[in-house]
């Protein structure tokens, strides 16, 4: 993880609708992860797409358990 290529997304949980800012970490390329709702602790996918020519972040999408994202 480099500590400048992460950046701050203002967010909602997919269960209970609460706001978090969740950290996202550009350096790994696009990926899929998961994160614990800071309120209801209920589990979120996390698919993060980056750019592979400027290694931005084109979007980061929020899912469910059982969603596919």
């Amino acid at each position: 993880m480099h500590e400048e290529m992460l950046s701050s997304h203002a967010v909602h949980c997919p269960y209970c609708d609460t706001g978090f800012e969740l950290l996202v970490d550009a350096s790994q390329g696009s990926h899929a992860t998961w994160e614990d709702c800071p309120r209801c602790c209920a589990p979120i996918q996390v698919q993060v797409e980056v750019s592979a020519i400027s290694g931005a972040i084109e979007g980061v999408t929020l899912g469910r358990d059982d969603d596919v994202v």
